[in-house]
């Protein structure tokens, strides 16, 4: 009988560790998981923030076109209504 509870309590003692082995893959499954998918937001954060800075220069460099544009057709203005560019030089 002692032998019998002997291999009772080895088994119960065999399946729960199993039980615990299986919980603890189970935890480090969606831990793991988790980890990696927060990785793969900040590459694609770092990614966007590449992008974005990109896109202001390019846009920084656009509105400086279009302001020094804008000096340059006011000074053409400025050219235009000068009377002495008329007169030719002698």
């Amino acid at each position: 009988m002692n032998e019998m509870a002997n291999g009772v309590m080895g088994i119960a003692s065999m399946g729960f560790i199993a039980a615990l082995v299986i919980v603890g893959l189970i935890a480090w499954f969606f831990i793991n998981r988790a980890s990696v998918r927060a990785s793969e937001q900040i590459r694609l954060l770092e990614a966007l923030l590449d992008e974005q800075k990109k896109q202001n220069a390019l846009l920084r460099r656009l509105t400086d076109n279009v302001s020094g544009s804008e000096k340059k057709s006011a000074a053409e203005q400025q050219d235009q209504k000068d009377f002495t560019r008329l007169i030719p030089e002698r």
